[in-house]
């Protein structure tokens, strides 16, 4: 599980394209006591296996069915990534949780600036659309933020200088495609209400499964 607080930006330094999948080497300020074999690591908001480690360098390989789903087939070398290790048992929950599967991959469709801040328009598929809230929590490209609004499929959310700065959002332009994850709590509670066929969640049903108590 990971975060969405993005501890280092990365570089990707070689691309091996294999018949059943690609191997990406990236370089990280991160140490290799940080990061060791078999360790998951999120790579632009993609949970990846790391299979080798260097100095300043570690090797992780994608599946040709991540490829896929995922930005990473668009990925070039020296290109620069968000980096995240998995939260260690004890660790400190900074954002919200991240699972590193990525549900979809959206459009930024627009850029403005917004006092401080800039705010990024993101376009997603229509499908994925239902699991955004105001106030909710999404990961771009790995990066746990906060939406703002959502009009139809597309949402916004403000980017603060500091994270502009410790990301690769700030880079980002028009019409770039970036790595969309939903806040899993959204799709569990989905599931749980089609199981058992509830069309909406009202005072009879908190109270019928203990979230509150008394008359209704």
């Amino acid at each position: 599980m990971f975060t969405g607080i993005i501890e280092d930006i990365g570089t990707i330094t070689g691309i091996n394209k294999m018949g059943g999948k690609w191997e990406f080497a990236v370089r990280t300020s991160l140490t290799p006591f940080d990061i060791r074999e078999g360790d998951s690591i999120s790579v632009n908001g993609v949970c990846l296996t790391v299979t080798k480690t260097g100095k300043g360098v570690f090797s992780a390989d994608a599946s040709l069915e991540t490829l896929s789903r995922t930005t990473l087939r668009e990925t070039k070398v020296s290109q620069r990534v968000n980096i995240e290790r998995a939260m260690g048992v004890g660790g400190r929950f900074g954002g919200h949780i991240v699972t590193g599967h990525v549900d979809a991959i959206g459009t930024i469709t627009d850029i403005k600036q917004a006092g401080d801040s800039r705010q990024f328009s993101v376009e997603i598929p229509l499908d994925i659309s239902r699991y955004f809230v105001q106030k909710g929590s999404v990961a771009i490209d790995g990066i746990s933020l906060t939406v703002n609004e959502q009009h139809g499929n597309t949402f916004t959310v403000n980017i603060i200088p500091y994270t502009a700065s410790r990301t690769t959002i700030g880079e980002k332009n028009l019409r770039d495609r970036v790595n969309i994850e939903t806040d899993i709590i959204g799709r569990y509670v989905e599931s749980f209400l089609v199981r058992n066929k509830q069309k909406e969640i009202d005072l009879s049903f908190l109270s019928d499964h203990g979230y509150i108590k008394g008359d209704r």
